[in-house]
């Protein structure tokens, strides 16, 4: 059995359209952890900085001819403000030439960030109890 590579261990800064693209090529290649499209085009911030970083490879059994794919814990800038916290897989050459956080300080606030953030379901269930009572 092959070993991995070392995980790349940089986190990425991507803008809206990026996201929005990997998220429908993780769609489209049926890869086991990604968003609907259509819930990014809804709720990511239009203008805001969504971040990836790796966590660790994957493989896709059900999808033989893929490569491993790169799991990346993704935390997400919300249109209403704030952020969640979503799985993405993708190929590693779609990871690699994104731009990377080009500080120390921002990658320490991301990594802090997506340790207390929401999960993208905790954050639906809320905003579903939320619209409950509303209503």
């Amino acid at each position: 059995m092959d070993s991995d590579p070392p995980l790349p261990r940089e986190v990425k800064v991507i803008d809206a359209a990026s996201l929005l693209g990997l998220e429908e090529q993780a769609h489209d290649l049926d890869l086991n952890q990604r968003l609907d499209p259509a819930w990014v085009r809804a709720h990511a911030a239009p203008d805001g900085a969504h971040y990836l970083w790796p966590a660790l490879w994957n493989t896709a059994y059900h999808r033989p001819d893929l490569p491993r794919q790169l799991r990346c814990e993704l935390l997400l800038s919300l249109r209403t403000g704030g952020y969640v916290m979503s799985l993405l897989d993708m190929l590693p050459d779609a990871f690699a030439p994104l731009p990377r956080v080009t500080s120390r300080e921002e990658g320490m606030r991301v990594s802090g960030l997506l340790d207390r953030v929401p999960s993208v379901r905790e954050w639906s269930l809320r905003a579903e109890e939320r619209a409950g009572e509303e209503g």
